[in-house]
């Protein structure tokens, strides 16, 4: 037999494991602040940088791209190698990803603090880090795929199917959303619009969960569990129903988000439709990484890293049920904007990627360093603090969503809004931010007990930088493919499998984004919808850059109580020009889709310098600095030649007369301050606020003119 000597490379898979604590540290530390940021709102500091705004997209970019993200890399690069029986296909990929993404999360940390933004949900980095991103995993997918063709097993064991469909739909997702026109070296407009711009980013953000949160971490399920238990997985078939069906179905979903939404009928019916069918084929992979554990429970009991497989592979289970039951539309009609939502999504990464991630970290570490775990009591104490504290997180988060959507629904006998003062339902739920806050600081506490017994672990082993291993190359002469065995064969062929997984993902985008361009009836246009003035325009950058679309969303349902609350309910052709699109996902403030002229300019200054002159209670940070800086009026002219590009009608050669309208709409706003007692400049970035927050809703009125 022709036994082939290598080496397992252990260099990355460290580098990748040790990056994912420290960046595990920081992201929970953000979320921590945050959550008391939303009961203490003096924690925002009055500086633009530490606002809730500005680090709530830090924390979700952190946990998703440097703590899960980073994970990912070093589950993946310590089992392919072996499942393949294969070095890693180039040292020098390794070493360019790895730093290559460190770069990246040190690069949207600057940014996103920075009010560096495009505002989409977790496609919120600019487009140079869009191109690096981009570039980086392309090296990763390179890499995979050279493994792969290189490797010593005929057939490509499942848990690689799984990084093959993380690599190839992240890839396609990542390009599709993040086409954008660059206006400047960190300043671009997505080059959708509107309701479109809304269905391509949630086709983008809802499988950006399922290809980078979930099935990831299947594959990373399928090789540690049954490592970590020593027992075969329960069902090869079960393995390949799941796989091609979750590929499949996921990539359709995305609609389910925009429920009730300006988006056409059709394709938020398809979204909820899928959804539901989603549930099937995630409960099988879920029962086929419990049932793996069958005759193991008692190794349960006693064995910390299983633990964490087991309630990580359960909440996999939870989330993916609740999915599909909130893109119910009568279910959705209660949940959509509420906590319910933030509750859903950390059960899936509290649970599942964290409990998934310090599991195998518990026994990837002790690998790498050839030695036992450091404390087997310490990894069970985070456990159960990690346990509890993810219930103290949810359960509160829960409770909060079904009493927002109720008291936002709730109508007096005599036919008016119970609470038609939105604060009055933000200081109901107060108490349930404390107890979210709790949980997630014990949450971040057993992290720190990891990190401690991980340490400790490191120090009395020995690290191997290069494994020695053999193994006899399979016969690479083809075989004919027979009835029955069609799956073995395409698992052989790593090229076609991955060609197959492209073909299964494609079809549902391509369904759902091109009819809604090509057939203009799903978007209807309004003759009064008018372009955004420079002002305007400048106004809407700096919302963008202060992130209020974190807490406010731009989209009025068709429902009596938010008609009676907001105005008319929002309609497709008034976003024809919002690029990008800012309905948002979380109301922890009103809806500000119909805000124009509805309090006075005024109101709008003394609210932004202090909320709580206006509204006492309120949790809002302050934006003292909105009324000390400058407007950057240099950038206007480059920002309508962009949006004119875009297919906004502004004229030829308005860029000449941009600023010169900018300045007379700023002065009438600041004479009007200034006729009120304030002693307010034109200049500044408050006025142009002002000036768009005062223009939404206005375009319309109940009776829509429609071309």
């Amino acid at each position: 037999m022709n036994v082939e000597k290598f080496s397992y490379d252990n260099q990355y898979p460290k580098l990748f494991a040790l990056a994912t604590i420290f960046w595990g540290v920081v992201a929970l530390l953000v979320g921590v602040t945050i959550a008391i940021q939303l009961y203490v709102p003096a924690l925002n500091l009055g500086i633009p940088y530490t606002t809730f705004g500005r680090l709530r997209p830090l924390h979700t970019n952190a946990a998703i791209f440097a703590f899960v993200g980073n994970a990912i890399f070093a589950g993946v690069y310590y089992s392919l190698q072996r499942i393949t029986k294969a070095r890693m296909f180039s040292d020098v990929l390794s070493k360019i990803h790895f730093w290559g993404w460190q770069l990246i999360i040190v690069a949207a940390a600057v940014t996103l603090v920075s009010g560096i933004t495009t505002s989409k949900e977790y496609a919120e980095l600019e487009w140079p880090i869009d191109i690096a991103i981009a570039v980086v995993w392309v090296v990763f997918g390179i890499n995979m795929i050279g493994t792969l063709m290189k490797r010593r097993e005929k057939h490509i064991y499942v848990a690689a199917w799984f990084y093959i469909a993380t690599f190839v739909t992240v890839a396609v997702l990542h390009i599709g959303n993040s086409i954008e026109l660059p206006v400047s070296f960190l300043k671009s407009y997505s080059v959708y619009a509107g309701v479109q711009d809304a269905l391509v980013q949630w086709w983008y953000g809802h499988n950006a969960v399922a290809f980078f949160l979930t099935t990831p971490f299947l594959g990373l399920m399928y090789y540690y569990l049954p490592k970590a238990a020593n027992r075969p997985v329960f069902s090869y078939k079960l393995s390949i129903l799941h796989f091609w069906t979750l590929i499949f179905i996921y990539i359709w979903a995305g609609p389910h988000h925009l429920l009730y939404s300006a988006l056409p009928n059709w394709a938020q019916s398809l979204g909820t439709v899928f959804s539901i069918m989603l549930w099937m084929p995630s409960w099988g992979g879920m029962l086929n990484g419990l049932l793996t554990l069958r005759g193991a429970w008692d190794k349960v009991r006693d064995d910390p890293v299983l633990k964490f497989f087991v309630i990580g592979v359960t909440a996999y289970g939870m989330s993916t049920f609740e999915g599909p039951m909130l893109s119910l539309k009568n279910v959705n009609a209660l949940a959509h904007f509420t906590d319910w939502v933030p509750a859903h999504v950390h059960v899936g990464t509290l649970g599942w990627n964290g409990f998934m991630t310090f599991g195998m970290l518990y026994w990837m570490i002790p690998k790498l360093w050839r030695t036992k775990l450091y404390s087997k009591k310490l990894a069970t104490v985070h456990f159960w603090i990690g346990t509890l504290g993810i219930v103290a997180w949810v359960i509160p988060m829960w409770w909060s969503g079904i009493t927002q959507a109720l008291m936002w629904k709730e109508f007096t006998e005599i036919g008016l809004l119970k609470y038609p003062n939105f604060l009055e339902t933000v200081l109901q739920i107060v108490p349930m931010y404390i107890i979210r806050s709790i949980g997630g600081t014990l949450y971040f506490t057993g992290l720190l007990i990891l990190v401690y017994n991980l340490f400790k672990t490191i120090k009395q082993g020995s690290f191997v930088p290069e494994e020695e291993a053999e193994a006899v190359p399979f016969d690479r002469t083809p075989e004919p493919v027979k009835y029955g065995m069609i799956h073995r064969y395409i698992e052989s062929k790593a090229l076609l499998f991955t060609a197959l997984v492209f073909l299964a993902i494609i079809v549902g985008g391509l369904v759902e984004i091109i009819p809604t361009y090509l057939v203009k009836s799903n978007i209807p246009t309004i003759a009064s919808v008018k372009p955004y003035t420079p002002l305007e325009l400048q106004g809407r950058d700096i919302y963008i850059r202060e992130a209020c679309n974190s807490c406010h969303s731009q989209l009025v349902r068709p429902f009596r109580s938010e008609v009676e609350r907001y105005g008319e309910y929002s309609k497709a052709g008034e976003y024809v020009y919002d690029h990008p699109f800012l309905w948002g996902s979380k109301r922890t403030g009103p809806d500000l889709h119909r805000v124009g002229k509805k309090y006075s300019n005024m109101w709008h200054y003394l609210h932004m310098q202090d909320p709580r002159q206006m509204s006492p209670g309120s949790i809002m940070p302050r934006y003292p600095w909105l009324l000390e800086w400058d407007m950057d009026k240099e950038s206007i002219p480059a920002k309508i030649s962009a949006m004119r590009t875009l297919g906004v009608p502004y004229p030829e050669g308005y860029e000449d007369q941009a600023i010169a309208d900018l300045e007379k709409q700023a002065n009438e706003i600041a004479n009007d301050l200034i006729q009120n007692g304030i002693d307010a400049d034109p200049n500044k970035d408050i006025i142009a606020l002002i000036a768009y927050l005062q223009r939404l809703g206005t375009d319309i009125k109940n009776e829509v003119a429609e071309k």
